[in-house]
C-alpha cells in the first residue's frame, strides 16, 4: 500500500506519533533516511524512537503520512527492525537540517531551517529547502503569529526557499544526495564567488567543494583566496591533487600561490609537476615577487614576421585556450628578439592576404624585467594598454605584464575579487 500525502514539511512530522493498523503507538517519528533518486533524493526508511529504543521502518510500509499522524501498513509490520544509527548513513534531520549548504543559484552559503518534502512516483523526496526566516518562525510552531504580527504591520514573511536542484550539501556524506545540475552549476559560479564562499564554510567542507569542482576552477578559486587561507586550502588536498590544480594554472599565478607556501613543500610540488610547467614556474620565482618578472606571465600570443594577417587569425583560434590574454599579438624573430605588436582589432580590420609586418606597431612600448610596478602602471596608463610587453637583460622577449595583475597589486581584497 503507497503512503498517502502531500507536500510537507519537515518540521510538521518530526515527534509525530508512528501507529499500527490498529491505532497503536509504535513511537514517534526520529528521523528519515535518505537515498539518492532518479530526481530528487527518496526515503527509504523512517526511524522511529520507541520504548525498546530506535528502529526503521522501509518506506514502502508506510501507510499514511502528515503532519497530524503517520502509520504503517498492518499491525505488526514485517519490516520494523532495530536500528543502530550510522555515520555512512545519510539523515535529513541529523545531517540537513540547522547545516550549511552552497546555494548555487545564488552564489552564497546559507543555513538549511526547515526542509519540505513531497511525493513523487509514490516516493517521499526532498523537494526544497527553506533557508529564511519563515522556516524559523514554523520550526518554533510560530508561523501563523508571526503572519498576523507582520499582517498588523503591513509587512509580509517572505517564503525563502531554493529546489534541490540548486542545493550543494556540504556535509561528506550527504554530497552524494547533490543532483547533478548542482555540480554542473558548482562549475559556472565565478572563482571569486567560490573565494567567498570557501571563506565562509567549515575547514572540513573546503574538500567537499573543492571536490565538485574542476582542477582549472579550483585553481582559479585558490588564486582568488587571500595568502592565508589559501595556504589553509592546500593543506586540505593531497600533493597529487595540488600538482594537478598548479598545472591548470596560468604561470604567474601559480608562482603566487607557491611563493606563499614554506620554500621546501614548494619546492617539493615544483618536483612533482610536469617539467615544462614546473620551469616556467620557477623561472617567475627567481624574480622579485612586486617586479616585472614576478608578475608577469611567460604565456602570450606570439607571431612570426613572415606570416600574413590570416595566418595570424588562425593561431588566435589555435592557442586561445592556452594564452592568458590576446588582445595583442607579439611579433618575435628567431632569437625572441621583439620587432612588433599587433592588435587583435587590427588583425579583424584587415585582408586576410596581408603581411603581418604592414599592420605591425613598431613603436613598442615596454618594461624590463626588473621594473617596479609604478613604472608598470605609468606604462599601462599613459598609452593606454592592457598588457605591456617584458624584456629581459639581452632585450629578448620575457612575457606581459596585464593591468590586471598590476592593479592587484594596490587594490584592496575586496576589489581584487571584482577583477575580470
Amino acid at each position: 500500500m503507497n503512503a498517502e500525502f502531500n507536500e510537507i514539511y519537515l518540521s510538521a512530522v518530526i515527534g509525530r506519533s508512528v501507529i499500527n493498523s490498529k491505532g497503536e503507538e509504535l513511537g514517534t517519528l526520529r528521523d528519515l533516511i535518505m537515498v539518492p533518486g532518479e530526481v530528487f533524493p527518496e526515503v527509504s526508511h523512517i526511524v522511529i524512537k520507541s520504548r525498546k529504543g530506535l528502529k526503521s521502518l522501509p518506506w514502502h510500509e508506510v501507510a499514511l503520512f502528515t503532519h497530524v499522524v503517520i502509520s504503517a501498513v498492518g499491525a505488526t509490520p514485517p519490516g520494523l527492525t532495530a536500528y543502530d544509527t550510522k555515520e555512512s548513513e545519510i539523515l535529513v534531520k541529523r545531517d540537513l537540517l540547522d547545516k550549511q549548504i552552497v546555494d548555487v543559484d545564488g552564489a552564497k552559503v546559507v543555513r538549511v531551517n526547515d526542509i519540505k518534502l513531497g511525493n513523487l512516483n509514490s516516493k517521499l523526496c526532498i523537494f526544497s529547502v527553506d533557508i529564511g526566516f519563515r522556516g524559523l518562525l514554523r520550526r518554533l510552531g510560530y508561523e501563523r503569529l508571526g503572519e498576523r504580527i507582520a499582517g498588523t504591520l503591513g509587512k509580509q514573511i517572505p517564503h525563502t526557499e531554493i529546489s534541490w536542484e540548486y542545493v550543494q550539501p556540504l556535509e561528506t556524506n550527504s554530497s552524494r544526495l547533490a543532483l547533478n545540475i548542482a555540480r554542473d552549476q558548482m562549475r559556472e559560479i565565478h572563482p571569486a564567488d567560490l573565494a567567498d564562499i570557501i571563506e565562509n564554510i567549515p575547514i572540513q567542507s573546503i574538500r567537499t567543494v573543492l571536490e565538485s569542482m574542476d582542477a582549472e576552477t579550483t585553481g582559479e578559486t585558490i588564486y582568488e583566496l587571500e595568502a592565508d587561507m589559501r595556504n589553509l586550502v592546500i593543506s586540505q588536498l593531497d600533493d597529487e591533487q595540488v600538482t594537478d590544480i598548479l598545472e591548470e594554472m596560468e604561470p604567474d599565478e601559480a608562482a603566487d600561490v607557491l611563493s606563499d607556501l614554506p620554500e621546501q613543500k614548494a619546492q617539493e610540488l615544483l618536483e612533482m609537476m610536469d617539467q615544462e610547467d614546473a620551469e616556467d614556474i620557477q623561472e617567475l620565482l627567481e624574480h622579485e615577487e612586486d617586479s616585472a618578472g614576478g608578475l608577469m606571465t611567460p604565456e602570450y600570443f606570439r607571431l612570426t614576421p613572415e606570416i600574413t594577417v590570416g595566418r595570424a587569425l588562425e593561431m588566435v583560434r589555435e592557442s586561445a585556450d592556452e594564452v592568458e590574454t590576446i588582445y595583442y599579438g607579439y611579433v618575435v624573430d628567431g632569437e625572441e628578439r621583439l620587432e612588433g605588436v599587433v592588435s587583435l582589432k587590427e588583425l579583424l580590420l584587415n585582408p586576410p592576404e596581408t603581411h603581418i609586418t604592414d599592420v605591425m606597431e613598431e613603436n613598442i612600448k615596454s618594461v624590463r624585467i626588473d621594473a617596479e610596478p609604478e613604472d608598470m602602471l605609468e606604462t599601462l596608463a599613459k598609452y593606454d594598454l592592457i598588457a605591456v610587453p617584458v624584456l629581459d637583460e639581452d632585450d629578448r622577449m620575457a612575457g606581459i605584464v596585464t593591468v590586471d595583475d598590476v592593479l592587484a597589486h594596490y587594490l584592496p581584497r575586496m576589489l581584487k575579487n571584482r577583477r575580470r
